[in-house]
């Protein structure tokens, strides 16, 4: 069978399961194995035995979540845009949604490098660091913003190869950033001594490879955008129909930065050890939710394809699947993470204070995760479907309710409230996503009865 079919059969006609293993299980591993560098990258920078350095790792966070967002403006509204068009036959205005998401995501990194060179000092300030952190922490910043185009086109490019059903592909890039992630880290951060500044470098040449290696995916072997590269002009309208889903990326980033300043914020109150505390947490509660987001990103083009074809049944079906694999995912590792919680906090950090607080924030983030599976699945289905209010509504709710909920859970409990306060706001953003769902739903039973009308003889 030839790649276009192959592709086409997956998203028009497999047996659901098959389908979703054909579709999600190569992104689940390449996300896992992401969230598995994420983890070495702690580990190499904890092996220099400074917790002011994997504090400013820490802090920087919300600089990557920035130009992941970006990458994602562009391919995520640019990838659902794409798949749909497809289903639609469109391919040559595919193509150019395409090539205007690279070249769009390539400017606008450039642009925020520029802002950011002349703006450094303040926004280190705005991350949180302090006094022991704050050289660590710019050097970080600087050298991930000046390098900031190759995550940017890179975040872009695997959602645009994920559009057409290639997500064997995707995952192979994920693997070549990956690789050369842990190979980087070794030279850079353990040979050549270059501490914070290696871990970003070796991020950024990372990603430099995978962007190489979609770039020659696309314009050589694509089924609907060879020749992508060639095509960068889009109609205002068209552009729309790209960020209207793609801005809700932003939206979720910039509440996500939000949480992330005032986290560390009210985490600095009680010492580094707390901060580093929460770093290593969130790397290991990373681990369910990315393989949650492998599967539902996996079933992104799916839903895509299966909305604008109107093939409600199986959209309903592949829609079911997904959130009972997620229960038992994250479940799963829930479970078995917390039982051996401690050895595993001890292989980031050998720093007694670390260890005990760790320990603890892990268990609440564990639990965090297991919804936030849910709320990704919720979100993904409003993107893939052009659902952009409600896409919007879930990227904004769960910023806009971290705020009071962390104010005033850290007034009235301290630092017990700041470690509880980001689970809380998931379990509501749940909610919220679950009655958004419901109106998705009964809008997916109103356009299939409209199909069965339309299919009765006269």
């Amino acid at each position: 069978m030839k790649r276009t079919e192959s592709n086409t059969y997956y998203l028009e006609e497999a047996p659901i399961k098959k389908a979703i293993a054909h579709l999600s299980i190569p992104m689940m591993l390449g996300m896992s194995a992401g969230t598995i560098y994420n983890i070495i990258n702690a580990i190499f920078i904890g092996q220099v035995h400074d917790t002011a350095m994997l504090s400013a790792i820490t802090l920087g966070l919300p600089i990557f979540a920035v130009l992941m967002a970006v990458g994602n403006v562009f391919g995520v509204g640019g990838g659902t845009f794409i798949t749909r068009l497809v289903a639609k036959r469109e391919g040559e205005l595919a193509k150019r949604v395409a090539g205007y998401s690279f070249y769009g995501g390539m400017i606008i990194s450039l642009l925020i490098a520029i802002v950011a060179y002349f703006s450094i000092i303040p926004l280190v300030h705005l991350l949180g660091a302090d006094a022991v952190t704050f050289d660590y922490t710019r050097k970080y910043a600087l050298t991930l913003f000046v390098g900031g185009f190759a995550i940017v086109t890179n975040f872009a490019l695997e959602q645009l190869v994920r559009s057409e059903g290639a997500s064997k592909e995707s995952m192979y890039g994920m693997i070549v950033s990956i690789s050369l992630s842990i190979i980087f880290d070794f030279l850079f951060i353990l040979i050549l001594d270059w501490h914070v500044i290696g871990a970003a470098l070796s991020m950024i040449f990372a990603n430099i490879g995978s962007t190489v290696y979609y770039v020659w995916y696309l314009d050589s072997k694509s089924d609907h955008l060879k020749g992508f590269l060639h095509h960068f002009k889009l109609n205002a309208k068209n552009q729309m129909e790209v960020f209207k889903i793609g801005v809700s990326e932003l939206f979720q980033t910039f509440f996500l930065i939000i949480t992330t300043l005032l986290l560390n914020h009210y985490s600095m109150e009680y010492g580094d050890h707390v901060v580093a505390g929460f770093g290593i947490a969130l790397r290991i509660a990373q681990l369910p939710e990315f393989l949650s987001m492998g599967l539902f990103f996996g079933i992104i083009p799916f839903i895509a394809y299966n909305f604008s074809s109107k093939n409600i049944s199986r959209l309903k079906s592949v829609i079911k699947h997904a959130a009972i694999y997620i229960g038992v995912i994250s479940g799963t590792f829930l479970g078995i993470v917390y039982l051996f919680k401690v050895p595993v906090i001890q292989l980031f950090t050998t720093d007694s204070s670390v260890l005990h607080i760790g320990v603890y924030i892990v268990g609440a983030m564990l639990i965090s995760a297991l919804f936030n599976g849910f709320t990704g699945l919720f979100t993904g289905i409003f993107q893939a479907s052009g659902e952009g209010m409600s896409a919007i509504i879930m990227a904004v709710t769960q910023g806009l309710l971290y705020i009071p909920v962390v104010i005033t859970l850290h007034h009235f409990f301290g630092l017990h409230g700041v470690v509880w306060s980001m689970t809380i706001t998931e379990v509501l953003t749940c909610t919220i996503g679950l009655s958004l769902f419901f109106f998705y739903a009964k809008k997916l039973s109103r356009i299939e009865n409209e199909g069965v009308q339309v299919s009765k003889p006269s």
